[in-house]
C-alpha cells in the first residue's frame, strides 16, 4: 500500500491551491472539458475549501456555499477562505456578504492584495469612487496583480478617462500578455469610438475562443454610454460565443426591455432565472413585467404612455397633453422630428420604476431615458409637493430628442445639462432650486472642469456630487445660451454627434480652451448666485431666528425682518421657508394682502407646497382675481394633481371664465378621483358641457348624477331645461 504524505491541514491547502487555479485557467481560456473534469477532481476533495472551488466551478451553488461554510470552520484564521468565498458571493450578486468577508480577511491580514481587490470590486458595481482607490492599494501591495490593474482600466474608462484606460490596460498587458479583461476594454475604446472592426476581439478569441466577456465588456459601456442597441448587439455576440453566460443573458434582456422590446426581454430573463440567475434586477424585473397587464397604454402616431389603471382616468389626459406640447417644442427647438413614438411609463410605486434604472449610474431619481422609452414615477409615488412631473417629462422628453439627433454620441454633462435648461425654458418656475448641497459644493470649490464633467455623474467622490453636476452643467447649458445664443447649443450638439470631445467642443465653437471657459463660466455663475453662497451661513443662522420670532407671536418683527433674510438665499422654498413665515405673520396682523403677496413670491421663486399655493389661489379670489386663481391652481397640476377638491375650484374658475374645454377637463377629472358625491360632480360637469354646447353628453352626465342621486334636485332642473 503505498503510504500518504500527511501534512497539516492549512499547509495541505495551501499546496493544493495551484489545483484550483489550474481549473480556473481552463475555464478562462475555454477548455471547458477539461476544467469540468479539473473541477469534478476537486469537488471529490477531502479539504472542505478545495470542495468548494471545485463545486463552485461546476455551478452547484448551493453544495458549494455549504462547503465554503465548512472550510471556514475548519480555518478560521484563513484569509484565503474568507476571500475565496467574498469572491462566490460577489459572484452570487450577494456584495454585502462578499463586503463583510474580504474586510474580516484585512483585519487578519491588513493590506492582504486580494481582499483589497475584492473590496474594490465590490464598489466598482456600486459606481464607488472607492474602488479606484483600493485598486490601487491592492495593486501596490502587489504590483504583479493583474486583475488589479485590468480594474483599474475598466473603472478608467467608465469615467470616459480615455487616455487613462488605455495606458492601464496596456501595463496589464505587460504584466501579462494574456490579460483577457485589458483586452475587452481596449476592444470597448475601439468600438466607442465607431471603429468597425477592432483586433482586440481576434487576439482575445485567439486565446479563449468562447470568452464572452470579449463582448459582455464593450456591450457594459456602450449601455453605460446610453448607446443600447449597440449594447444589445454586444450582448447578442456574447451569447454567441457562451451561452452559459447568464450574466449577460440578465444585461440584454434588461436592455430588450429599456427599449420597450418585453417580449424578447422576457424570454431571455425567464430563461436566465430557470438556470439559477436570480440576482435583484432578475427578479425584479420579471415581476415589475408581470404588473403590466395593470396598465393601461394609449398610443397615438407620435407617442405612447403607459399609465397604472388606477390612476388611467385622472392622470392620462394631463400626461398625454403635456406629452404633446412638449414635442411640439422639441421637434421646432431641435429642428427634427422623432423616427419612432415616443413611450412614456409612468410608474406609482417609486419601487418599481426603481427596477427600471437598475445599474445605470448618475440618474435622476424621478426619470430616466432608454432611446425613446421614458420612465417616470407618477405623482402619487412621491410626497405631496416633492415632484414636478410636468418638469420631469420636459427633461426626460429633451434627452430623446438629443440622443437621436447624436446617435446617442453625446457626454452625459451635455445632454443632462441641456435638458436641465429645458425644463426653466418650459417655465422659469420650474426645474429644482439651488439647494444647500450645491452651495457647499460651491464654497469649497468642488465644482469639476468641464472637460471632466461626466467624472460627476458616474463615480461621485462626494455626498450630493450627482445632484451637483445636474446643476452645474445645466448652468453651463445657461450661459452658453445667455451668451452665444442657443444656436450654438444646436450646433455644440450635433459635433457630439460626431464623437467629438468636451475639449474639442468648446474650443471649436467658443473659441475658448476649456481652462478660459471654465474661468469664465465661474465669473458668471459667481454674478448669478455669489451673493447666495457667500450669505448662505448668515441665512442659516438668521432663518433660525426669525423662526424663533414667529414662535414667539412677534409677527411685527417678522414682517420687518423677514425680507431682508428671504432675500439672502431666495431660492430656498422648502419647510421652514421665509415665505410663509412672513405670509403666516402677515395674515396674524390682520393684512391678508400683503400676505397674498408674499405667498405670489413664494410662488413664483417656485414653491410647490400644496396647501399653501391652494391657499393663494383662494386669496386671489377673494381679491376678485380670477384668472390669477385659476392660473395658480393650474400651476399645481403639475406638481401634485390628486387632489379632488383641486380639481373642482379649478373647474368652477374656469366655468367662470369661460374657458369650457378646461373646464370640462377639471370635472372629468373630479369624477375619474371617484368622488363620495358623484351626484354633484356629474352636475358640474354637465353644467360645463351645456355651456360648450355639447347638450347630448350634458345629458348623459345628468341622468348618470340622477342614477347615483335619485332626487337630486338641481339634475333634475337641468335635465328638463335641456330635453325642453
Amino acid at each position: 500500500m503505498k503510504r500518504l504524505l500527511v501534512l497539516p491541514a492549512a499547509a495541505a491547502l495551501l499546496l493544493a491551491t495551484p489545483a484550483a487555479q489550474t481549473c480556473w485557467e481552463q475555464e478562462k481560456f475555454s477548455r471547458l472539458e477539461e476544467a469540468r473534469l479539473c473541477f469534478a477532481g476537486l469537488a471529490r476533495s477531502g479539504h472542505a475549501a478545495l470542495r468548494a472551488e471545485g463545486l463552485w466551478g461546476l455551478r452547484d451553488y448551493q453544495a458549494a456555499n455549504e462547503a465554503f461554510r465548512a472550510a471556514l470552520a475548519a480555518f478560521p484564521k484563513d484569509v484565503d477562505v474568507r476571500v475565496r468565498w467574498g469572491r462566490f458571493f460577489l459572484e452570487r450578486y450577494n456584495p454585502a456578504e462578499a463586503a463583510t468577508l474580504f474586510n474580516e480577511a484585512l483585519e487578519l491580514k491588513p493590506d492582504y492584495p486580494p481582499a483589497l481587490l475584492g473590496l474594490a470590486l465590490v464598489a466598482s458595481d456600486g459606481f464607488e469612487q472607492r474602488a479606484v482607490e483600493l485598486a490601487e492599494r491592492a495593486l501596490a501591495k502587489d504590483p504583479q496583480l493583474v486583475e488589479a490593474q485590468e480594474l483599474l482600466a475598466y473603472l478608467a474608462l467608465e469615467d470616459s478617462n480615455v487616455s487613462k484606460a488605455q495606458a492601464e490596460a496596456e501595463k496589464a498587458l505587460q504584466l501579462s500578455a494574456r490579460a483577457l479583461d485589458a483586452m475587452a476594454v481596449l476592444a470597448a475604446i475601439d468600438l466607442l469610438n465607431d471603429q468597425e472592426q477592432t483586433p482586440w476581439i481576434e487576439r482575445i478569441l485567439q486565446l479563449s475562443p468562447r470568452y464572452s466577456r470579449a463582448w459582455s465588456i464593450p456591450g457594459h459601456f456602450f449601455v453605460l454610454n446610453r448607446r443600447y442597441e449597440e449594447g444589445i448587439e454586444a450582448y447578442r455576440k456574447a451569447l454567441e460565443l457562451d451561452p452559459r453566460d447568464d450574466a449577460a443573458r440578465v444585461e440584454l434582456g434588461l436592455n430588450l426591455m429599456r427599449l420597450g422590446r418585453e417580449k424578447e426581454a422576457r424570454e431571455h430573463l425567464e430563461r436566465a432565472y430557470e438556470n439559477g440567475y436570480r440576482n435583484a434586477a432578475t427578479v425584479n424585473t420579471l415581476t415589475l413585467m408581470d404588473s403590466y397587464k395593470d396598465y393601461v397604454t394609449w398610443k397615438t402616431d407620435k407617442t405612447i404612455v403607459r399609465v397604472h389603471k388606477k390612476e388611467s382616468d385622472l392622470l392620462g389626459p394631463y400626461i398625454q397633453r403635456e406629452l404633446e406640447r412638449a414635442v411640439a417644442a422639441f421637434e421646432k427647438k431641435y429642428r427634427m422630428k422623432l423616427e419612432r413614438p415616443v413611450q412614456v411609463e409612468v410608474y406609482p410605486n417609486h419601487d418599481d420604476f426603481a427596477v427600471r434604472t437598475m445599474g445605470i449610474p448618475g440618474l435622476g431619481a424621478l426619470g430616466v431615458t432608454f432611446g425613446s422609452v421614458v420612465a417616470m414615477d407618477s405623482p402619487s409615488g412621491r410626497k405631496p409637493g416633492q415632484f414636478h412631473w410636468a418638469s420631469t417629462l420636459w427633461h426626460e422628453l429633451s434627452h430623446v430628442f438629443v440622443l437621436a439627433a447624436t446617435k446617442h454620441r453625446v457626454p452625459r454633462w451635455f445632454t443632462e445639462g441641456l435638458a436641465v435648461h429645458e425644463e426653466t425654458a418650459a417655465s422659469s418656475d420650474w426645474g429644482d432650486r439651488l439647494d444647500p448641497v450645491v452651495i457647499r459644493a460651491v464654497q469649497e470649490k468642488r465644482l469639476l472642469p468641464v472637460s471632466e464633467l461626466d467624472r460627476g455623474f458616474i463615480r461621485p467622490s462626494y455626498p450630493g456630487q450627482v445632484v451637483v453636476s445636474y446643476f452645474q452643467a445645466g448652468r453651463i447649458c445657461d450661459y452658453i445660451n445667455e451668451r452665444w445664443g442657443y444656436a450654438k447649443l444646436l450646433e455644440m450638439m450635433h459635433d457630439f454627434g460626431r464623437s467629438t470631445p468636451t475639449a474639442a467642443v468648446i474650443k471649436q465653437r467658443l473659441q475658448l480652451s476649456p481652462e478660459e471657459f471654465d474661468q469664465q463660466f465661474l465669473a458668471w455663475l459667481d454674478g448669478q448666485i455669489g451673493p447666495t453662497v457667500r450669505n448662505f451661513n448668515s441665512w442659516r443662522k438668521q432663518i433660525k431666528e426669525l423662526s424663533n420670532l414667529f414662535a414667539a407671536k412677534a409677527y411685527q418683527e417678522v414682517v420687518e425682518k423677514g425680507p431682508a433674510i428671504r432675500d439672502l438665499y431666495p431660492d430656498f422654498v422648502e419647510a421652514g421657508n421665509a415665505y410663509e413665515l412672513i405670509y403666516k405673520a402677515y395674515l396674524e396682523l390682520g393684512n391678508p394682502t400683503a400676505a397674498r403677496l408674499e405667498l405670489e413670491r413664494y410662488s413664483r421663486a417656485g414653491g410647490r407646497d400644496p396647501e399653501l399655493i391652494k391657499k393663494l389661489a383662494t386669496m386671489q379670489r377673494r381679491a376678485g382675481l380670477k384668472a390669477e386663481a385659476a392660473q395658480t391652481l393650474e400651476r399645481l397640476i403639475y406638481v401634485y394633481p390628486i387632489d379632488e377638491e383641486l380639481h373642482r375650484w379649478l373647474g368652477e374658475l374656469w366655468l367662470e371664465l369661460g374657458r369650457l374645454d378646461d373646464a370640462i377637463r377639471e370635472f372629468q377629472a373630479v369624477i375619474a378621483m371617484r368622488p363620495l358625491d358623484e351626484a354633484d360632480s356629474r352636475y358640474n360637469l354637465a353644467r360645463a358641457l351645456k355651456d360648450a354646447k355639447r347638450i347630448e353628453e350634458a345629458k348623459e352626465q345628468l341622468l348618470l348624477a340622477l342614477e347615483a342621486a335619485p332626487g337630486f334636485r338641481p339634475a333634475q332642473k337641468l335635465l328638463l331645461e335641456l330635453s325642453q
